[in-house]
């Protein structure tokens, strides 16, 4: 990757509010037109590490440039090529769809022309050309999230931000929403994301796992996945959150995940523990189950390779 090739480059991004390490030495570079993931718990930084991208946060210590500028020693001329879009969006919910846009297209100095113009592209991408004349607080979560991403991108910015934009939006808007960022994607535009849907992690082209402040890990989803210590099985039965209970910390079980209607275990030999496992089960009572390999999912491949206190 040449220095031409890197919309965003961070190095030793560092940040404390008072006593609280929030982030802890972050580096990563973000390529051009790439979808680069930011996966972590609750409290893990990423925030943090958003706002300070996006200029309204100071970094105690470290670099950051975003296509080409110094975020840090040229914040204003760095936000005209950024779009931030935090997790709550400042939508006017007493104007209508179009006054938004036209707000926040004042705002960035956008001409009348280009807002009308840009606007209706943009609105017809996302599905809510329709509803130009609808009240922002009368739409739906999804339609919100949408509103907020066409207002975020009404001055055509090079780099987008996005904090955890679907969080409590229904699956047929993340959806779309996704498909949005996917058409961007394929005009050149750079999206940094947050998320804390794992399925909407395998999207991304590249994946920081954060914990505690610190990048543990960066890489391709499927690279990620190669690098996961183990073999994973799937063990499905009535009462998954008892099977838990009896398998964590028996011999060759690296690790237990409870999934839904089944549960993951990390195994150090398959061939060898699947036998152990039905054993072991079958003498606990557990009923009827099925145990199979299965393909590691990015929640698996976190708690792995950052350890069962990332997922708290």
């Amino acid at each position: 990757m040449t220095t031409n090739d890197i919309a965003i480059h961070a190095q030793r991004l560092t940040k404390s509010f008072g006593a609280v390490r929030a982030v802890q030495e972050a580096s990563f570079a973000v390529s051009r037109g790439e979808i680069f993931g930011l996966v972590g718990p609750d409290g893990a930084g990423k925030t943090t590490i958003m706002r300070m991208l996006a200029g309204v946060l100071r970094p105690d210590a470290g670099e950051i440039a975003v296509d080409g500028v110094d975020v840090v020693a040229e914040a204003e001329r760095a936000k005209l090529r950024i779009s931030y879009m935090p997790q709550r969006f400042g939508l006017y919910e007493d104007l209508t769809v179009a006054e938004n846009i036209f707000f926040y297209g004042e705002l960035f100095s956008v001409s009348r022309d280009a807002r009308i113009t840009r606007g209706r592209e943009l609105l017809e991408a996302a599905g809510l050309l329709p509803f130009q004349r609808r009240l922002a607080g009368q739409l739906s979560g999804g339609m919100k999230q949408k509103l907020g991403l066409v207002c975020a991108l009404i001055h055509t910015p090079r780099v987008l931000l996005l904090d955890e934009p679907t969080t409590g939006v229904d699956p047929v808007s993340r959806r779309d929403f996704w498909a949005i960022l996917y058409n961007l994607r394929e005009n050149g535009v750079t999206i940094f994301i947050s998320t804390a849907y794992m399925d909407e992690a395998e999207r991304c082209s590249r994946l920081a796992l954060l914990h505690a402040g610190a990048i543990r890990h960066c890489d391709t989803p499927a690279r990620l996945k190669q690098a996961m210590p183990g073999a994973l099985l799937a063990i499905y039965a009535s009462d998954p959150r008892s099977l838990r209970d009896i398998i964590s910390g028996q011999p060759g079980v690296l690790g237990v995940l409870l999934m839904g209607d089944r549960v993951h275990v990390r195994v150090d030999n398959p061939e060898r523990r699947i036998p152990q496992l039905k054993s072991l089960l079958a003498g606990q009572g557990a009923g009827e189950m099925e145990i199979k390999p299965a393909e590691p999912g990015i929640e698996d491949v976190f708690v792995a390779l950052v350890g069962q206190e990332g997922t708290a």
